[in-house]
């Protein structure tokens, strides 16, 4: 990786990103271009940073967060050229599940389920090495889906490929990716505590949440 900078485009799994680093955190309000200029270093030229996420459902014991998160990703495209957003879909269902003790022989739960993500993020990764639009593309997630679109990107493009793992080193990373990574770069506490959104995005009316 020495020698010259190379045209990096990070590739964010939102949801996978959101629980393994930042949920439980007093820094959700998180600059991504800061946080990976800090993660990655002066030899990745940070061209792009996709972020895939879908917009998620209110329910009984949370009726604001689709508020918050709407929040949060308009202060993104207001304040960070870089972020790129796609969306899948968000699901919320009920579903009967077999109960651990029963009776009863099954209960009702509600499931989350956030669809179209990592398919969508797979296919960018592709069709950008097609084009040529990286010489680096840097993975945020440890989905092992994702590990056969690293193998053709490796395989057909000869592209570098580098994984941060959210949550890591308390969440070890996938083998199933790690077996196709020139490197695996950590988020370290004070990366996430240095790379803040403005609590007001300048020219806006955008704020962090209260709760936030």
């Amino acid at each position: 990786m020495k020698g010259r900078q190379h045209r990096t485009i990070v590739y964010v799994d939102g949801f996978n990103f959101y629980y393994g680093a930042v949920r439980g955190t007093s820094w959700k309000w998180l600059d991504p271009v800061a946080l990976f200029h800090k993660v990655l270093g002066p030899e990745n030229k940070l061209k792009l940073i996709k972020y895939f996420t879908a917009r998620v459902q209110p329910s009984p014991s949370d009726p604001d967060v689709n508020v918050r998160q709407d929040t949060y990703l308009r202060a993104l495209q207001a304040h960070c050229p870089l972020v790129e957003l796609y969306f899948g879909h968000f699901l919320r269902h009920p579903v009967r599940m077999e109960h651990v003790n029963p009776p009863p022989a099954s209960v009702e739960v509600w499931k989350n389920e956030e669809k179209g993500s990592d398919v969508n993020l797979a296919l960018h990764l592709l069709n950008d090495a097609w084009q040529n639009a990286y010489d680096c593309a840097v993975v945020v997630s440890n989905d092992s889906d994702l590990a056969e679109a690293l193998r053709l990107v490796k395989a057909q493009n000869h592209k570098l490929i580098g994984l941060v793992t959210p949550g890591a080193p308390a969440r070890k990373t996938s083998y199933q990716l790690r077996q196709h990574a020139n490197f695996i770069k950590p988020i370290r506490k004070w990366m996430l505590e240095q790379s803040q959104l403005p609590d007001i995005i300048p020219g806006t009316t955008i704020r962090k949440p209260a709760s936030w």
